[in-house]
């Protein structure tokens, strides 16, 4: 087994570890408010307030942070919303602690965090192809995914345990103090050159309706997106863990903390086997059967009444979705130029983080009704659906190979590129 190549480039390192330890924390948070939340209101349908909370934000800045990534210094954005990320994480620790805290307290504090998550997601993601060459960079999205998946494995599966021995409180303080890990990682990484356009010079429509253009322009890349959120609309189960762990497998919160954690284990295992692939061909129909077997262990997950079916299914679902989380990255990234790449990801973030925000108030207004098994099956069901219909509209996905020429063309209705990317490479 060989040392990624994308960690042997230092600056990238530093990113990718301290997302680790970032992602931890976040992850501990994320779950352990669906737990929070569910103490404090049993109806499902107050979990599903928490997609709300989450996507409003995303929906109304993202496209603004995406141009903001394009037309200044993304590490400095980075700085920013990291350290704004972990004060909110530090008001919600004390407000739990000392009795103050609402389900309604815990909306807004998520709503603010979800702002900085708008801005800083194109800067973070963006900023990535920065750091290594060209050739490396589908490993370093895979290692990228990888420290996401490794995060939510340790962070649900410390949840419970923190919970139970320390309160809920310690969970907030813990991801609080683990975003301080990605601005160390900022400042030693130093500066990193980045490509700026005239036409993405400041926060303009103009500059957000040529990220828009750019990606109705690229069929591929397009469908990958609308496949994102149709599969994690449907079948976005996460919200409803809560009342599964309680109502349907029988178990406590340290149980609960391991089911949270078992689509990242399977996430992680598939990463780790794709970190050691040079080359994954036929990337379209490897892409379009990972998110069917999702769906189908979707299903698997909404009728069983074993804990260990149900750990294996969540299992399955995360490796399904680390195959396809791999490749699409690795799609629209290549298919990207530098200087547009920021307002790419901005219209992806609606996407992949819709679906599943958008699905865990669908997801809780339909258990609300006819309970949480129906709502996880039929999720599953329409998961499978949702990605035959965009594959019938856009055939040419399942014959996307890998191999295609790399496209860093011009954005459309512009200029040539000589004169769009104005030779500007400033230091971050």
């Amino acid at each position: 087994m060989h040392i990624p190549p994308s960690l042997k480039h230092r600056k990238f390192f530093y990113l990718w570890l301290g997302q680790l330890i970032s992602i931890t924390g976040t992850q501990m948070q994320l779950w352990a408010l669906f737990w929070h939340i569910n103490s404090l209101d049993k109806n499902p349908i107050a979990l599903g307030g928490i997609g709300v909370a989450r996507i409003v934000p995303v929906v109304l800045f993202s496209l603004i942070g995406g141009a903001l990534a394009d037309s200044v210094d993304r590490r400095r954005v980075m700085f920013i919303t990291q350290s704004f990320a972990a004060l909110l994480a530090l008001a919600l620790g004390l407000l739990t602690q000392f009795g103050h805290v609402t389900i309604w307290y815990i909306y807004a504090i998520t709503a603010l965090q979800a702002v900085a998550v708008a801005f800083d997601g194109p800067s973070r993601q963006a900023l990535v192809p920065n750091l290594v060459p060209k050739q490396d960079l589908p490993n370093a999205f895979s290692m990228t995914f990888t420290a996401f998946q490794a995060g939510a494995v340790i962070g649900p599966a410390l949840t419970g345990f923190v919970i139970a021995s320390m309160g809920q409180e310690a969970v907030y303080y813990f991801n609080a103090v683990s975003f301080g890990a990605v601005l160390v990682a900022l400042f030693m990484i130093g500066d990193v050159p980045q490509v700026f356009s005239e036409r993405s010079a400041g926060i303009t429509l103009d500059a957000i309706a040529d990220g828009i253009r750019f990606i109705l322009s690229k069929p591929i890349i397009f469908s990958t997106m609308m496949i994102d959120f149709v599969a994690t609309f449907f079948a976005s189960a996460n919200t409803l863990m809560p009342i599964i762990a309680k109502e349907m497998l029988d178990v406590g919160v340290v149980e609960y903390g391991y089911l949270s954690a078992a689509s990242a284990v399977g996430a992680v295992a598939v990463a780790l086997v794709i970190s050691q692939v040079r080359e994954i061909r036929r990337q379209g129909y490897v892409f379009l059967i990972s998110v069917i077997i999702f769906g189908i262990a979707t299903i698997v997950f909404g009728t069983t009444r074993s804990f260990l079916v149900a750990w294996l299914a969540i299992a399955v679902t995360g490796g399904a979705d680390g195959v396809s989380t791999i490749v699409r990255n690795t799609i629209r990234q290549l298919q990207t130029p530098d200087h547009v790449r920021g307002r790419m990801t901005s219209i992806n973030q609606i996407f992949f983080m819709g679906g599943p925000q958008l699905g865990e108030i669908e997801a809780g207004a339909v258990a609300q009704f006819f309970g949480a098994p129906f709502a996880v099956v039929t999720g599953g069901i329409g998961c499978i659906v949702g990605t035959l219909l965009v594959v019938m509209k856009w055939p040419q996905l399942k014959d996307y190979n890998g191999d295609e020429p790399i496209e860093a063309g011009n954005l459309p209705g512009t200029s040539t590129g000589a004169s769009l990317i104005a030779n500007r490479v400033r230091k971050q």
